[in-house]
């Protein structure tokens, strides 16, 4: 079974994350309000996936992205964020991020969330 964290600081777009990706046939079995938080459930529950936003309270999700491939150099983590910037997207990319969706833009998430997981 495929399990999915979301980290992501809104409550809609966790909620609608998780219906989008259990429609897929994936489980969410935890979300994330914030980039720490995403950090320690991460080491917690060890999902096969995490969609983690960029612009977070508390640690941002780069930040988050890099100390959680720290932790686990073989985790699936697909970034999804509003704050698509050239660098931004480069400096995922550069630090092990799987994939890059640019929020509100999701037509490319299923096939990023298939391809992710067919790689594992």
């Amino acid at each position: 079974m495929v399990t999915v964290m979301i980290a992501d600081d809104s409550k809609f777009m966790r909620k609608w994350l998780k219906r989008f990706i259990q429609a897929r046939g994936y489980q969410v079995i935890v979300e994330a309000s914030d980039g720490q938080e995403a950090i320690d459930l991460y080491k917690q529950r060890h999902p096969t996936l995490v969609c983690l936003d960029i612009t977070m309270p508390k640690v941002d999700g780069l930040t988050a992205l890099r100390e959680i491939l720290d932790y686990d150099s073989h985790a699936n983590i697909i970034m999804c964020s509003s704050m698509a910037t050239h660098n931004n997207i480069e400096e995922a990319n550069q630090i092990g991020a799987k994939g890059f969706i640019i929020k509100p833009y999701f037509e490319q998430l299923d096939l990023v969330l298939r391809k992710t997981i067919t790689s594992t």
